[in-house]
């Protein structure tokens, strides 16, 4: 009964609020991260264990801008699954080169099967068309937060 009631201590003691250290403050507030900001720990506060934030801030921002956009893009992909898993697809041709030419209809709903159905020009135009948007439309302005693209 004892070991419950101190495991349950141990636990408690876990979630109250931590009295802040002055040296770890100092540094948090070089970084990009302060202590409350969304993504931060409860107990831990900003947990940097290798010390990017403050060895790196320039790679920091870059690497946070990165994630902002790779979760933008599988967040696009997660749709796709969903929309033609449900049925609907554009209308016309998807490839008039191929042979036999290839319709929007004829692309499987499946995350792989659809990978697999579109020719290799078709994924060089896509993988030109975002670097494209990525590197004009959708350049990050250092002066704006990491991931406000559009101002």
């Amino acid at each position: 009964m004892a070991q419950i009631v101190v495991g349950f201590a141990a636990v408690a003691s876990a979630y109250s609020p931590v009295a802040p250290v002055r040296a770890a403050r100092a540094a948090v507030q070089m970084s990009a991260i302060t202590p409350g900001d969304v993504g931060t720990t409860r107990p831990l506060g900003v947990y940097d264990p290798l010390g990017l934030m403050t060895r790196m801030p320039e790679k920091y921002r870059r690497w946070q801008e990165m994630e902002i956009k790779h979760g933008r893009i599988a967040m696009l992909a997660t749709l796709h699954v969903f929309i033609t898993g449900a049925g609907y697809k554009w209308p016309g041709y998807c490839s008039y080169l191929s042979f036999p030419p290839l319709k929007f209809e004829d692309i499987p709903s499946g995350t792989l099967a659809s990978w697999a159905a579109l020719p290799q020009a078709g994924w060089a135009q896509i993988v030109c068309l975002v670097a494209i948007l990525d590197n004009s439309l959708f350049a990050q302005d250092p002066n704006l937060e990491p991931g406000d693209v559009v101002g």
